[in-house]
């Protein structure tokens, strides 16, 4: 396949063998397995995951590439699906394994998160996945952090040069591994949690209770003085980087029972 990558589409694809292979390794993939992949590309990785799975769903959104492996895959166990990875309906897969387009990063993620599978083996820009996978206390833990690992643990494999891709991205990369599970605690109202936590860190210089009361609005709050005043003050008087995900549900939780 000989077509050019244009950046401006976001398209750095990967090229050194070495790193596909150990990706491919990392997915633990057998013969039964569907697998899905979001940004096929020339399809380096793909050939590699179709002699691995039983199907493999690749989506690319390029319709030059996309016609290009529709071409090269047919009559394969390859099927190509030509489309935005966050418009098109996902089909039935056990593991998601993909070099992820940056820019989308974050919304693909919570989409694919949205969907019943074993784990994914998936590359972000390292920066994206250490903020993913840091804990409370931590420099990296963010609003991403709490979003994420509410959903799924978060496992760094291995750092990706910039040099294993053409052309090379500004930054650098991890590939990362996503295993869904329930969270360790309950949330009353999973909506409310995540716009508590987004208001926390919207605010993440500021003391947890002053965050909480400039961003009350995103939490629909009628009367936020009341509500937030009501909520445990040793927790409302650290910031956000200092309260774990756990403190952040209760806090939720508390909303949710006030409010109601």
């Amino acid at each position: 396949m000989d077509l050019a990558p244009d950046k401006r589409k976001d398209q750095h694809f990967l090229i050194d063998q070495a790193v596909l292979h150990r990706i491919v390794d990392a997915a633990a993939l057998s013969s039964d397995e569907v697998v899905l992949e979001i940004g096929a590309g020339p399809g380096n990785l793909t050939r590699l995951l179709a002699q691995k799975a039983r199907h493999v769903y690749t989506i690319e959104m390029d319709r030059r590439f996309a016609e290009a492996l529709e071409a090269d895959f047919q009559g394969s166990n390859v099927t190509v699906i030509h489309g935005n990875a966050l418009k098109v309906e996902f089909p039935r897969f056990d593991k998601v394994v993909a070099n992820l387009p940056y820019s989308i990063s974050s919304d693909v993620t919570f989409k694919l998160l949205s969907y019943p599978f074993k784990f994914a083996i998936l590359m972000y820009q390292r920066e994206f996945a250490q903020r993913m996978a840091a804990k409370v206390g931590e420099e990296d833990y963010s609003r991403l952090s709490v979003t994420v690992q509410h959903f799924a643990d978060v496992k760094l494999l291995f750092n990706v040069s910039r040099r294993a891709f053409n052309p090379q991205p500004e930054v650098e990369s991890t590939v990362v591994k996503l295993t869904p599970r329930p969270a360790g605690y309950t949330v009353a109202d999973e909506e409310l949690f995540m716009k508590l936590v987004t208001a926390a860190f919207a605010g993440r210089r500021k003391k947890l209770k002053k965050a909480l009361l400039n961003g009350a609005h995103m939490m629909g709050l009628k009367d936020p003085q009341s509500v937030i005043s009501a909520l445990p003050a040793d927790v409302l008087d650290r910031r956000a980087e200092q309260v774990s995900p756990e403190e952040f549900a209760l806090l939720a939780n508390e909303v949710a029972r006030l409010v109601a």
